[in-house]
């Protein structure tokens, strides 16, 4: 017959046991991280014009997030483009957006509302600017447009900040030709019954408007590239212009055949530190994971690069985006 434990014994025997259960609690605790789970809550994300490729790489990206993120409630808002798009975000009028370097650049120069708040998520894609004028335009640099009735792009859009700037390049200004401030993806018809003789555009490649213009009307492109040197001279947000190349495949019946050199500027995903850290690294996650699935429908989005994503210049990363950067460090 076992011999029975004292009452004491029996007393500190139990609290051992619950106090192993309370060690063994904190344990698992502090082994297993919590909040894996993904995300909930609502977030505005600021888009870009009709048929643009920034309104189309946010349906894409909502879609993607619907996936991985199914609690997080994404609300799409259009916009004129990169300028409109960095005052949301600096003001709180939206969670993340879109937008160029040197819109963001330009920004934070003039210190505009919440500039300094401004945070990167991931460098995404190129845009090229595009001067597209009809097949038969004598237009074929810059300086040629002297006079002429061109489409800038409406105030508050990222193209028209592009366009004063290669305009300026070229040692013109706004008052040199007759501006019109319209929507540049509204322009097509307008080129092809002459009542303007020729666009500014910038967007990643292939920008849909842009394409299907080319294959129903005779267009061209007007090279761009030999004006690099001189926009780096203008300083600030002219910096973050590069020589770049449209390949011969971008717009073939607008082309030729033939490559054009014309300048490229960095996309961004932006936000602001008061972003939700946990959202921010699972929507940078989306950007890298659904690449692929995004690029289909966006193809410069294919272009989006684990090993350059972190670069965000002139944007410091945001939090969450620095967590999500440093898990998947090899």
């Amino acid at each position: 017959m076992p011999l029975a434990l004292p009452r004491i014994s029996r007393r500190r025997a139990l609290e051992g046991a619950g106090a192993g259960l309370v060690v063994f609690g904190l344990l698992l605790w502090w082994l297993l991280p919590l909040g894996e789970g993904p995300p909930g809550g609502k977030v505005v994300f600021s888009t870009g014009g009709a048929s643009g490729v920034y309104e189309v790489y946010g349906n894409e990206l909502k879609k993607a997030a619907a996936d991985d993120l199914p609690d997080l409630d994404i609300k799409l808002w259009s916009s004129q483009g990169s300028k409109e798009n960095v005052r949301r975000v600096a003001t709180g009028e939206a969670d993340y957006t879109i937008a160029a370097a040197d819109a963001v650049r330009q920004y934070q120069q003039d210190k505009g509302s919440g500039w300094d708040r401004l945070r990167g998520c991931v460098r995404l894609y190129d845009d090229y600017v595009h001067l597209v004028v009809d097949g038969d335009s004598r237009v074929t640099k810059v300086a040629d447009l002297k006079g002429k009735r061109v489409v800038v792009g409406p105030e508050g859009s990222g193209v028209r900040i592009i366009a004063e700037r290669v305009l300026a390049a070229a040692g013109l200004d706004l008052g040199d030709i007759e501006a019109v401030d319209t929507a540049s993806q509204a322009a097509g018809p307008a080129l092809t019954t002459g009542d303007v003789d020729a666009f500014f555009w910038s967007g990643g490649l292939t920008t849909p408007f842009v394409k299907d213009l080319s294959e129903k009307t005779d267009i061209r492109l007007v090279e761009l590239g030999s004006l690099v040197d001189e926009l780096h001279r203008q300083g600030g947000r002219s910096s973050y212009y590069r020589a770049a190349i449209m390949p011969t495949d971008a717009y073939p019946k607008a082309q030729g055949g033939k490559a054009v050199q014309t300048i490229a500027v960095a996309n961004l995903l932006v936000t602001t530190e008061h972003a939700d850290a946990r959202v921010t690294e699972w929507l940078t996650r989306v950007v890298i994971d659904h690449r692929d699935a995004i690029g289909q429908r966006v193809h410069a989005a294919q272009l989006v690069d684990l090993r350059t994503a972190v670069y965000t210049d002139p944007l410091d990363l945001h939090e969450g985006a620095r967590r999500y950067y440093r898990s998947v460090k090899p």
